[in-house]
Order: structure tokens, then C-alpha cells, then sequence
């Protein structure tokens, strides 16, 4: 008889339950909600200190105990998991080792002193500093974002004073979101004294690094080894490149730079004693100078990613998020799906608008009838305006995540069209 493994996940929906139920070895494991993607993600600045209490409470009373908790969110969600594990007892990452990856100015200095050819030009700043605007060294074009966001929120290309200004003034307005409840993390964790004085209520500029190529390794890391199983192309669009279109599976990038990026992933990882965990990696390559530049490193899966190695490998990579939480090596399966290219493509608006109609799981289906190849999800609300969903990036609202799967590039984006063309029949949108 199989021992089932209660599995709490934090931040739990319905999409990605599914995933985990799909699993070829969920059978294994019984899964569990400690708290919903809603309640994790609000964007409240006291979300962090009343999950984690809450949390504590249920994990507490949980019968039978909770083998692992796991999650696949970005922060908090991946800040937290840290803390409620060293409380239980469980196989996890450090919370320090976890904050050299999420805290932007950290994981930056990390990174100059494990692989220094691949960092840009950066420096810390105080936004709220009254010189902030003279105190940046940096020559334009830069971005400017604070140490610590999610999907690019309060992230802003500075290219002349004006640029700088606006920037600055937005991240005043809304920086404390964020740092509030990453500041209530940071004072959990020891932290040297160069991050002890750089809390959320700062900010990096950097300098561009946006121009080429842009490429995610994602692995993991089990006792003394790291392993990367999956690369991922990111391409961009919109104003400054700075939106993504669409992540595309399996990269087409040469195999000697994605083995570079692997041996830089491999430096760092190990030299911030990250172990136990997943990983993703975000890399650009500059094809005429045949630069590398590391963008940033998440301690977690891409969840974004997770339809596209089932579709070409053959499995969710949940798998390797549950097998490390549990303490056994994973075994990701290797082009072993039932396609050889798979994409995740976000569908954006430029402009803010009003929500009139979203259609419905009926809706969906009936309109992708004839296409089983692909799945959609949407993320925003009827009656609602995009510029009040939740840490959108600086410039577009991102309407919904299309995954599309298919036999080569050509028809991966025939695809993509016929999908978009059934769906913008289903979606109703006022511009403002």
C-alpha cells in the first residue's frame, strides 16, 4: 500500500492544481490548500505577517502532519516557504540563501564576487532621498527598479531626467506594496551588515542589458549538486522590449551558450549555498559580442513553464519542486512529450480599459474546441479597470496566458492566431 504524503500547498488555485493532479505520481500525495492564490497575492502590506501566522496555526493541527509545503508563486509565496520549513523541521533552502536570490542588490553583489563577467554596471539608491536624482552615476539608458518586485512592477527604463522623475515619483507612490511585508522577511533572516541598512524602500539601477537574446535555465539544487534540466527562450515586445510575448520551449539558442549559462548557474548556485531547491535563471545573450549577462535568479520553478515541459519532456516540473521538498533526488524526464515545441504566449493591452465581459470555463472550451492543443487562462475580472490588477509591469495589462503546443515554430504560431482570433470574440474590453 502507497504511504500518501500530505503535500500543504501555499497559495493553491484551480489551474495549478490540476497540474498537480496530473502528475504521474499523484497518486502519492494528498494535496491540501494553506491559503489561496488570492489571499497569498493581494498586494496587502500586512499579507506576509497574517499568512505566515495563519499558516503556522493550520500546519499546527494539520492530521496527519504535513510532509512537505511546498509552493510555486514568487514572493512572498517563495520568501515564506523557507520559514514555515525551519519551523517544521523540513528539508529546506536557508531563508539567507533564498534572500541572495529575491533581494536584487544582494543577489548582485553575489554575483560580482561568483561570476563577475556576467553583471552589469549597477548601483543601490534611496528613492526617497532628496538628491536620488544626482546621486545615480550611471550613464542613460538604465532601468531603475526597487530590490525587491514582482513581474516587473515599479520597474522603469530611464533614457533622459524626465525618464528618472516620472520613475522616481511612481516607486514613491507604490513602493510600499512591496517592501512592507519584504522588509517583515528581511528582519527574520541574518543579514550582513552591506543589507542591513538596504531594505524594500530602495531601489538598483542598472545598466541595460535588454539588448539580445533572453534565455531561462531552469534546475535545481540537491545536496552538493546542481543540475539544470530545461532552457526556455523569453522574447519581448512593446516599448523598451521591456513586456514579455512569449516563453518558448526548447530554446534555440547555440548549445555552447546555453553551456555557459549553465557553468554560470552552477558558480553562483553554489556560492550562495543555495541547496534543496529549484531554481530559474534568466540570462541575456548579446550575439555580436558574445556577451552573457545574468538578469536575475528565482528559488523556485517557473510555474509559467510548467505546461510547456509537459507538452515536450512529458511531465510538470511540480514534480521537482515536490521530490526536493521531500528530500529525494528528481528524475525529470527528458523529451519524452507528446510535442517538440510548446509556448507559453501572454496576450497584453498597451492601453487601460474597462472589463465587460470575460468568458466563462463553458466558454473557453466551446471555443477551443477544435484545438486541443491548446489552454488558456485568464487574468483579469469583469467590471474592473487593468490599471487596477494587481503588479502589472510599468508599461501593458496582461489579459490572459495562452499555452499552445505544436510540432515546429511555423505551426506553434498558426496556432497561436487561431487560438486569439476564437478567443477575441469572447473577451469585451472598453477603452479608457
Amino acid at each position: 500500500m502507497v504511504d500518501v504524503r500530505q503535500i500543504y500547498v501555499l497559495g493553491l488555485d484551480d489551474f495549478h492544481l490540476a497540474q498537480l493532479e496530473h502528475l504521474e505520481r499523484a497518486g502519492d500525495y494528498s494535496f491540501h490548500e494553506l491559503y489561496r492564490r488570492d489571499d497569498v497575492k493581494s498586494g496587502r502590506t500586512d499579507v506576509v505577517s497574517e499568512v505566515l501566522a495563519g499558516a503556522r496555526a493550520i500546519l499546527a493541527r494539520a492530521s496527519p502532519p504535513a510532509a512537505a509545503v511546498v509552493g510555486y508563486w514568487d514572493f512572498p509565496v517563495s520568501t515564506m516557504l523557507p520559514v514555515l520549513r525551519r519551523e517544521l523541521g523540513h528539508v529546506t533552502p536557508t531563508l539567507e540563501a533564498v534572500l541572495r536570490c529575491e533581494h536584487k542588490y544582494w543577489s548582485r553583489l553575489e554575483q560580482v564576487r561568483s561570476v563577475p563577467e556576467a553583471v552589469p554596471e549597477f548601483v543601490e539608491v534611496d528613492p526617497f532621498a532628496p538628491d536620488v536624482v544626482t546621486r545615480i552615476d550611471i550613464e542613460p539608458p538604465y532601468w531603475i527598479k526597487p530590490v525587491k518586485s514582482v513581474l516587473s512592477y515599479l520597474g522603469f527604463r530611464v533614457d533622459d531626467i524626465s525618464d528618472l522623475e516620472h520613475a522616481i515619483t511612481e516607486i514613491r507612490r507604490g513602493i510600499d506594496r512591496i517592501a512592507i511585508p519584504f522588509d517583515h522577511l528581511l528582519a527574520l533572516a541574518e543579514l550582513p551588515p552591506e543589507i542591513d541598512r538596504v531594505d524594500g524602500r530602495h531601489c538598483i539601477v542598472e545598466s541595460l542589458i535588454s539588448q539580445g537574446r533572453q534565455c531561462t535555465l531552469e534546475g535545481y539544487a540537491y545536496g552538493d549538486e546542481v543540475i539544470v534540466y530545461g532552457a526556455i527562450d523569453s522574447v519581448r515586445e512593446g516599448l523598451h522590449r521591456s513586456s514579455f510575448s512569449r516563453y518558448q520551449y526548447p530554446s534555440t539558442l547555440p548549445p555552447d551558450v546555453i553551456d555557459r549559462m549553465t557553468d554560470l548557474t552552477r558558480r553562483f548556485v553554489t556560492h550562495i549555498g543555495l541547496t534543496d531547491s529549484p531554481f530559474n535563471i534568466e540570462f541575456f545573450w548579446d550575439e555580436p559580442s558574445d556577451q552573457i549577462w545574468l538578469l536575475e535568479v528565482n528559488p523556485r520553478i517557473s510555474k509559467s513553464h510548467a505546461p510547456l515541459l509537459k507538452a515536450v519532456d512529458g511531465e510538470y516540473h511540480h514534480q521537482v519542486m515536490l521530490d526536493l521538498a521531500l528530500g529525494q533526488r528528481p528524475d525529470p524526464p527528458h523529451r519524452a512529450g507528446r510535442h517538440r515545441v510548446a509556448a507559453k504566449f501572454m496576450w497584453r493591452c498597451d492601453r487601460d480599459a474597462v472589463v465587460r465581459r470575460v468568458p466563462h470555463h463553458e466558454r473557453i472550451d466551446a471555443a477551443l474546441s477544435s484545438m486541443p492543443f491548446t489552454e488558456v487562462e485568464f487574468h483579469v475580472t469583469e467590471g474592473r479597470r487593468l490599471s487596477e490588477m494587481a503588479f502589472q509591469d510599468s508599461y501593458t495589462y496582461e489579459l490572459a496566458s495562452i499555452f499552445v503546443s505544436a510540432d515546429d515554430e511555423g505551426q506553434l504560431l498558426e496556432r497561436y492566431d487561431e487560438c486569439r482570433t476564437a478567443l477575441d470574440r469572447e473577451l469585451e474590453l472598453d477603452e479608457i
